[in-house]
């Protein structure tokens, strides 16, 4: 099974040439990378072509966001498998291509496989030794899954409207309801340096609940999603609430957001079955 990575970056072009770099050091080379510059005002796209002349570089001007940047790598894809990663993540083990292809040939139903991260967010993460078990999970990060192209093709796969965050639940949404597996594999680790710049939790936040609610309208069968929209609104402000009172005096913010994108949603609203859609609620997360 040929493997191709996918990375879409914006002004980071120091990580970018470092994630490139452990890249190349592997034993198995990928078929094919893909690099998106999204809305890059700095040195990516001349560093890229430059260093990496074999690289397919795709330059959006303006940015159209990472969730466009990826749905359309996706589409141009011409290999079976596709790991996707940020501009400054990327996996531990030189022997990842080999390890994929072995996952996904015997697991015929897998349709994402995500793995662990030892990333600078979350220090603790950068010295574990015990990720946990092998299981099915209910979403998955981009900055760190394979992604099996068959099954993406089949599906709807990352709604461009969503600009940023959110894609990933929403698409292991489509797969198990679809009966595709979204697996968790804590034998690959990913090294996720985290850089802040580009960056803002509260932007992420506010696009995270967004776009949310914009899946929900779009996936949840009738007449349950009459009470998800309240119930993801609520549980968002709780949230907000959690972080203090400057995030939850700012949490109005995204209900505007959201209103230009309903009537866009509803015109998309391609709804999952109950029980895909039970199925998926009740797994956990990575």
């Amino acid at each position: 099974m040929d493997l191709s990575i996918m990375i879409t970056t914006k002004n980071r072009v120091e990580e970018l040439m470092r994630t490139l770099a452990q890249i190349h050091q592997w034993e198995d080379p990928p078929a094919a990378i893909f690099v998106t510059a999204d809305g890059c005002q700095d040195s990516t796209a001349e560093a890229v072509a430059s260093n990496y002349p074999h690289i397919r570089l795709i330059e959006n001007n303006p940015g159209r966001g990472s969730v466009a940047s990826r749905a359309h790598m996706m589409e141009i894809a011409e290999t079976e498998l596709m790991l996707a990663l940020d501009d400054d993540s990327y996996p531990e083990q030189l022997d990842c291509p080999r390890q994929l292809r072995l996952l996904f040939q015997s697991n015929p139903r897998l349709a994402v496989a995500t793995f662990p991260q030892r990333t600078d967010e979350y220090p603790t993460t950068l010295d574990q030794s015990d990720f946990g078990p092998t299981r099915l999970v209910r979403s998955f990060p981009n900055s760190g899954a394979c992604i099996r192209v068959e099954a993406y093709r089949d599906l709807p796969g990352f709604e461009p409207l969503f600009f940023h965050m959110y894609e990933e639940p929403d698409f292991a949404l489509q797969c198990i309801a679809a009966g595709w597996e979204v697996r968790y594999f804590p034998e690959i680790t990913i090294r996720h340096h985290w850089v802040a710049r580009e960056r803002s939790e509260l932007r992420n936040h506010h696009r995270h609940a967004r776009n949310e609610l914009w899946s929900t309208i779009m996936r949840c069968p009738f007449p349950y999603v009459l009470a998800f929209i309240p119930y993801r609104i609520f549980a968002q402000a709780r949230y907000a609430c959690s972080r203090g009172i400057s995030w939850f005096i700012r949490e109005p913010a995204w209900w505007i957001q959201a209103l230009p994108g309903l009537c866009a949603c509803i015109k998309k609203r391609n709804p999952v079955s109950w029980e895909g859609y039970k199925k998926w609620i009740n797994l956990p997360d990575p």
